[in-house]
């Protein structure tokens, strides 16, 4: 496969170490403060024009102007870890307990770092490039939060790009097309409330147990997955809690956590309608108190037609092999936000057949992966503003 790019043996010894450095220091959601640090230690010697900290929670931007006027084209990386603990005998693995870069968002970050080198060495011939390190993709509230920050507005892109690798797909491998990449979803808690009792008299207080068993089963059947047309829906319980771990009370509240899917934004909130009434009518129907909470709110993320185009002319002038099968992904990804403001898309780069995947504890990002993406994105750009 051709990744003739300008990037040197010393180029890529360093951006590994970067990577590595990223990968040792994992930092969850919100909480990216010394990963955006090092983001910027790294990539001030490409002397960017322009530097925005602090977007959306801990994002960064680092813009670099052309010679003359033009558009703006984003690249998107992101800075957040997992909470998974890492199973990895590596010299560079996590070095903080329950805290692990398991998605590979420490390799985006790295081939974000070999684009830049590239673009200083030759510059395109117009417009700006923009790369974004954005915070909280992994909860689905940082692109919302970068899109929402006043400073961001400044430096809005023309065109949004990004990639995601993607273990089970091919060495060599990109998968593309045209419309839904990713699936919306939502995260559904519900909270009841009761009255305990003495295990002895039950009926002397208020438990949650039968609502409970009934709505588990009612609220899977509002989205039974399936195949992925239209009207896909998934709900998926991932939590359930009854009362005190205890044989002499019975239970006076419970939790219950669901998390809702579809492939479009517009059927999922007719989803969460459905799973809602079916919560309150459960809560209604044995006397008991309903407290609802959303989390994790991703909306659905599909690929812009032109912004397609960009990406498969790079894609096929880096020598990937592109395919189309598997698309959209039940996984949720929030760069689909950027869709409201410019034409985007986002390539899955394959990690390789054999490789862990994602969000497994023994994950790893492939090294080699980064001279692959930061070649797609440098002639995604020259499309682009040459």
């Amino acid at each position: 496969m051709l990744t003739k790019t300008d990037l040197t043996e010393t180029d890529l010894a360093e951006i590994r170490a970067f990577r590595h450095d990223l990968h040792r220091h994992p930092e969850v959601s919100g909480a990216e403060s010394k990963t955006a640090a090092r983001v910027l230690a790294h990539l001030a010697p490409t002397r960017p024009d322009h530097v925005l900290t602090g977007l959306g929670g801990h994002g960064v931007a680092l813009a670099y102007d052309m010679a003359a006027p033009g558009p703006t084209v984003m690249i998107r990386a992101e800075l957040d870890a997992l909470p998974i603990t890492e199973l990895s005998e590596a010299p560079h693995a996590s070095s903080l307990p329950g805290t692990g870069h398991l998605c590979g968002h420490d390799g985006h970050m790295a081939i974000l770092a070999a684009t830049a080198r590239l673009i200083r060495r030759h510059p395109p011939a117009r417009g700006r490039v923009l790369l974004l390190f954005q915070p909280a993709e992994e909860t689905g509230a940082g692109a919302a939060a970068v899109l929402a920050d006043l400073a961001f507005g400044g430096v809005a892109p023309d065109w949004a790009l990004s990639l995601h690798n993607m273990p089970g797909l091919p060495r060599g491998a990109a998968l593309l097309a045209e419309g839904p990449a990713n699936c919306a979803s939502m995260g559904l808690r519900l909270s009841f409330g009761g009255k305990t009792a003495h295990a002895a008299q039950p009926e002397t207080g208020l438990s949650p147990a039968t609502a409970l068993a009934r709505l588990i089963p009612a609220l899977t059947a509002l989205g039974p997955g399936g195949a992925m047309g239209p009207d896909f829906r998934l709900v998926t319980i991932t939590h359930a809690r009854l009362g005190e771990p205890a044989f002499g009370i019975a239970p006076g509240e419970a939790e219950l956590w669901a998390t809702l899917r579809s492939r479009d934004d517009g059927p999922m909130a007719a989803l969460l309608a459905e799973a809602t009434a079916l919560a309150q009518a459960a809560a209604e129907a044995d006397g008991l108190t309903l407290e609802i909470s959303h989390h994790d709110v991703f909306a659905a993320c599909a690929n812009h037609p032109q912004a397609t185009a960009v990406l498969e002319g790079a894609a096929q002038a880096t020598g990937l092999a592109l395919r189309t099968d598997g698309l959209p992904f039940r996984a949720s990804e929030d760069f689909g936000r950027f869709a409201a403001l410019c034409p985007s898309a986002m390539l899955f780069l394959g990690a390789g057949e054999g490789h862990p995947a994602l969000h497994n504890p023994d994950y790893d990002f492939p090294d080699a992966l980064i001279a692959e993406g930061a070649a797609l994105f440098d002639h995604a750009i020259r499309q682009i503003l040459d």
